[in-house]
Order: C-alpha cells, then structure tokens, then sequence
C-alpha cells in the first residue's frame, strides 16, 4: 500500500464539531476499501489567501494514510460531491513525518534570535549611529 498526506478545507461556516464529524467520515470510507489512517490533525480556522466559493475563511484538516490508490480516489470522488469541502490535496509520501506538522508547530516571534544594536552592519560613512536630523524651522 501507499503512503498519503490528504488536507482538505471545509466551509467556515461549519463547526470544529461537524468538521470532525467529516474527517471521521472519510476516515471510514479509507478503512472500508482496505486502507487506514494514522494521524489527524484539525488545523483550526484559517484565512485564505483569496476567496474559494464566496468563502474568506476555511477549516483546514490533514490526514496521513496508509491506503490503494483506488480507496484514495473513492475518498476524492467522495469530496467532490460534497459541498462543505472546498478543496482538497493529497500527496504521495516516501514516508510519514514524526511529530507534529509544520502547521502545528508553535513558532513565536520571540524564538528568533533578537539583533542587538552593534550587530548591525556599518553604515558606508562606517558609523553604527543614525545621522542626525537636519533641523528645519517649523512653521507654527
């Protein structure tokens, strides 16, 4: 059998509940044709980068599966007569990542290395201070 990572996004106006309700859906369509799914992962709501069906916002979702081809494309075929699914992909994988996803990852602005004042580079006259403000008399 092959490996697949399968993401899918649901409506917005859907909830956390009914979108989990869907995942087990196709998670039994998977396991009735022979296959079976290893880790699931609701990715929460999300916006999009344009809209998908008069839809701003998607409830994203990733299944790693462990299936034939023909019980993912039943899955597929599913998912396209389904009107909450917005979009789907899914992608043949060597093999399944550890852990958590990219996505679920927590990466805060804080984690990254903060630059101190003299890390900056030299400006070309080779001062680290910034030049000082012509003064210009304002007008009141």
């Amino acid at each position: 059998m092959a490996l697949y990572e399968h993401v899918f996004l649901a409506r917005q106006d859907m909830s956390p509940q009914q979108v989990d309700a869907l995942v087990e859906q196709y998670k039994g369509v998977i396991e009735a044709n022979g296959g079976k799914v290893g880790r699931v992962e609701n990715w929460g709501l999300k916006s999009l980068t344009y809209r998908i069906k008069k839809n701003r916002k998607a409830h994203y979702a990733l299944m790693d599966i462990d299936a034939p081809a023909p019980a993912v494309h039943e899955m597929e075929r599913q998912m396209r007569i389904n009107e909450d699914v917005l979009r789907y992909m899914t992608i043949a994988v060597e093999k399944h990542e550890e852990g958590p996803s990219a996505m679920m990852q927590k990466r805060d602005r804080d984690d990254r290395p903060r630059r101190e004042f003299g890390d900056r580079p030299p400006r070309r006259d080779g001062e680290f201070q910034r030049a000082p403000r012509p003064s210009t008399p304002r007008e009141a």
